[in-house]
C-alpha cells in the first residue's frame, strides 16, 4: 500500500526540519541546461536514426555485400540484457559452475550448514578465481526475489548481445558467406541454448533473436549452450522482419523452416552463398509477416505421423545439411 512504511524493504525517511518548498530550488537545478534537443538530434531517438539516414547517412541504391549495407547508428555497439540473473540453490550453483557460466560472485547464508555440495561450490569457486561473499539470510532472500536458495546462491551478469551487424562482419572477417540463424517468437531458452549450441558445430556466425516475445540469454540457455554462448555472438533485433529485410538488402538470402515447405531440405540451393536461417516458434511456427519476408520456405523430410521437430532439434539438422553442402 503507498505510504506503508511498514512494509518489507521499504525505506521510512525522517528529517530534522520542515520540508523545503520547490520554488527557487527547482529553477536553480534547471538553470544554465539550455532548450530541449529537438528528436532528430537526440541519439537514442527513433527520429535521430531516420534523420541520419536522410542525411546520406543510409544504404545506396543497389545491393551491398554481406557486412557492407547499412552500418549502426553512432553510440549503437553492443548491448547489455535487461538486468543481472541470479541462479539459487546448491545443486542449481554447483551445475552452474561446472557448465562454466560466466558467474560474477557466490553468495553464501551466515550458517548455512556445510554439506557435499556446498564444499563442491567452494572448490569450484575457487577454481576459477570467483569471489566468496557471505550474506545474511534476509539479504540472499532480497537477492534472489524469494527464490529457495538454500543458503546458496550466484550472480550472472547481463548478458552483452552483438548488434545484428556483428554477425555480418563476423562473416567478411573470415571471408566466409554469411550463415546466421535467427529465432521468430522462440520463448524456450532451452531451445536458445540448443540452437547457439548447433550454431558454434556448423559453422554459424551468429544467431538473431527478437528483443520482445522470446527468449534471452538466462543462466538456462547459457547451460544448454554448453558454453558456446561465449564464442557465438548473439545479436537482439528491435523488430525481427526489419532485421531480416536489412540482411537481405546486404546481400543475404532468407530462407525460413516450415513443415509445408515448397522445398525440402536437401534440395536448398541457397545453402553456398550468403544466408539466414529462420527457424519458428515451438507451437506456431513462423509468423505471418516473417513467413512473407522469407525468400523461400524449406522443409525437413520426416517419417510419417510425424508432424515437426522443436526449434533447437530443427535448427541443428539444417544447419548440418548447410554445412554439408558447403563442403
Amino acid at each position: 500500500m503507498p505510504g506503508n512504511s511498514q512494509r518489507r524493504g521499504a525505506i521510512r525517511k525522517t528529517s530534522k526540519g520542515p520540508t523545503a518548498g520547490s520554488g527557487g530550488r527547482v529553477r536553480r537545478g534547471l538553470e544554465g541546461r539550455g532548450p530541449t534537443p529537438k528528436a532528430k538530434d537526440r541519439p537514442y531517438h527513433k527520429s535521430y536514426e531516420s534523420g541520419s539516414a536522410s542525411s546520406g547517412g543510409g544504404k545506396g541504391g543497389g545491393k551491398a555485400g554481406p557486412g557492407k549495407g547499412a552500418r549502426r547508428p553512432p553510440g549503437k555497439g553492443k548491448r547489455a540484457g535487461d538486468e543481472a540473473e541470479w541462479v539459487a540453490g546448491r545443486n542449481p550453483v554447483v551445475e552452474a559452475l561446472r557448465a562454466g557460466l560466466p558467474l560474477t560472485a557466490l553468495f553464501v547464508a551466515e550458517g548455512a550448514e556445510r554439506d557435499g555440495r556446498m564444499r563442491e561450490a567452494f572448490a569450484l569457486a575457487a577454481d576459477r578465481g570467483l569471489m566468496l561473499t557471505s550474506a545474511s539470510k534476509a539479504d540472499l532472500d532480497r537477492l534472489t526475489g524469494g527464490a529457495v536458495h538454500q543458503g546458496l546462491a550466484a550472480r550472472l551478469p547481463a548478458f552483452e548481445y552483438a548488434h545484428p551487424d556483428d554477425l555480418l562482419d563476423r562473416a567478411a572477417e573470415a571471408g566466409e558467406p554469411a550463415l546466421i540463424v535467427a529465432l521468430d517468437s522462440v520463448t524456450d531458452p532451452r531451445n536458445l541454448g540448443a540452437v547457439i549450441r548447433s550454431a558454434a558445430a556448423f559453422g554459424a556466425h551468429g544467431v538473431l533473436v527478437p528483443e520482445r516475445r522470446a527468449a534471452g540469454m538466462t543462466a538456462s540457455a547459457w547451460k544448454t549452450s554448453a558454453g558456446t554462448a561465449a564464442r557465438v555472438p548473439v545479436a537482439r533485433a528491435t523488430n525481427l522482419v526489419r532485421q531480416l529485410k536489412a540482411y537481405a538488402d546486404a546481400g543475404c538470402m532468407v530462407v525460413g523452416l516450415a513443415g509445408d515447405g515448397d522445398v525440402s531440405l536437401p534440395g536448398l540451393e541457397l545453402a553456398d552463398g550468403p544466408l539466414v536461417l529462420v527457424v519458428g516458434a515451438e507451437d506456431d511456427g513462423l509468423a505471418r509477416l516473417t513467413r512473407e519476408t522469407c525468400d523461400q520456405i524449406v522443409s525437413i523430410p520426416m517419417a510419417p505421423g510425424i508432424e515437426s521437430l522443436n526449434a533447437g532439434v530443427a535448427a541443428g539438422v539444417a544447419l548440418y545439411e548447410i554445412a554439408r553442402t558447403r563442403g
